[in-house]
């Protein structure tokens, strides 16, 4: 086992965002708290981390409600947790070493004790250490294995893909392009968003802000139809893509983001019915479900970054104690890419 070999004295205590109360609706910088606790003594098998890098996600949302889901609520007055990517800084594990760039899940923190079989090398060779928060992480993986596994895309296929300016959205534009879609459409929420998407190589986007989805979905479909639609959004964006999918055509459902914060149920999709007759598949997906592909995606996506084939985008936020108000904007759309807090 090694231990740290560093001179300065080791942190004892933490910074952290704790969730103070439970949101209602859109989350407010009041329902968080800046806080600083004790860390807990290192442990056989545990490592040290300073986070550089905390990842925040949509799905973030849903846990701080106090209900059933996939994932546990975050619990209040203690810290959130989630994505983010460090450098061990003292070891106790024969597996990791002091200077080890890693991925872990105790993230919204400067420093973190961790389990090391529950830490995950960034391989920092191949890419920066925040894309191992992206491209090459969870975000790609999404992208990955949403798109050719779960939509099961196949060469010559017409895809859609909603909220494709975010760190998901736009890796499925650039690998159905570069799987040999006939076609790949993006929505986005402004014009540089949607100039950014055809920089990307989208062959059509729009602006669901200029007008009603489906008409602007129908013409950028060049009265040919989808074939795959990939959602990030749900609500008028599922509803466009059902009335445009081709007969066989398949939705991967993989976020919501237009209900994240709504406190009333959605009225959309109002004709679910079409799936009868199109004999269409609607699946919905959880990454944590699709890593038995991890490192068939790692491989490709490694290739794709180092050609040039996929390229990505980050918005960076600077402090851990803007991480609250970069979760909010997050949700309102302000991010280009993956949005990521740097401590």
């Amino acid at each position: 086992m090694s231990t740290s070999a560093e001179t300065t004295t080791l942190p004892t205590s933490t910074r952290e965002i704790q969730l103070a109360s439970r949101p209602h609706g859109r989350p407010r910088p009041e329902n968080f708290r800046l806080a600083e606790t004790k860390l807990p003594e290192l442990q056989d098998g545990q490592v040290l981390v300073r986070n550089l890098y905390i990842s925040v996600d949509p799905y973030m949302r849903g846990r701080m409600n106090d209900a059933k889901s996939y994932s546990a609520p975050f619990a209040l007055d203690a810290a959130l947790d989630g994505g983010a990517v460090g450098e061990v800084i003292a070891s106790r594990s024969a597996d990791r070493k002091v200077g080890d760039a890693v991925v872990h899940q105790l993230g919204w923190r400067e420093y973190a004790v961790v389990d090391a079989e529950a830490t995950t090398p960034a391989r920092t060779d191949l890419a920066p250490a925040p894309a191992f928060l992206g491209a090459l992480g969870m975000t790609g993986l999404t992208a990955y294995a949403g798109l050719l596994k779960v939509a099961g895309f196949k060469p010559g296929d017409a895809v859609f893909v909603s909220g494709a300016a975010g760190a998901v959205g736009s890796l499925v534009g650039q690998i159905a392009k570069a799987k040999g879609a006939s076609r790949v459409i993006g929505s986005a929420g402004s014009p540089e968003k949607v100039a950014r998407l055809l920089e990307l190589g989208f062959d059509a986007a729009f602006n669901y802000h200029d007008g009603p989805v489906r008409e602007q979905l129908r013409e950028a479909a060049a009265g040919k139809g989808i074939d795959v639609y990939f959602d990030n959004v749900g609500g008028e964006h599922l509803e466009a893509a059902l009335s445009e999918l081709n007969v066989g055509g398949r939705v991967a459902l993989c976020g919501a983001i237009s209900q994240y914060n709504a406190t009333v149920a959605p009225a959309a999709p109002r004709n679910l019915a079409l799936a009868i007759g199109k004999q269409l598949t609607l699946r919905g997906f959880l990454v944590g479900g699709q890593r038995q592909h991890a490192a068939e995606f790692a491989a490709q996506m490694s290739a794709w970054l180092a050609d040039g084939t996929v390229r990505y985008d980050e918005t960076i936020v600077d402090g851990l104690e803007n991480a609250p108000q970069a979760f909010i904007d997050l949700l309102d759309g302000a991010n280009t890419g993956k949005m990521l807090v740097r401590i």
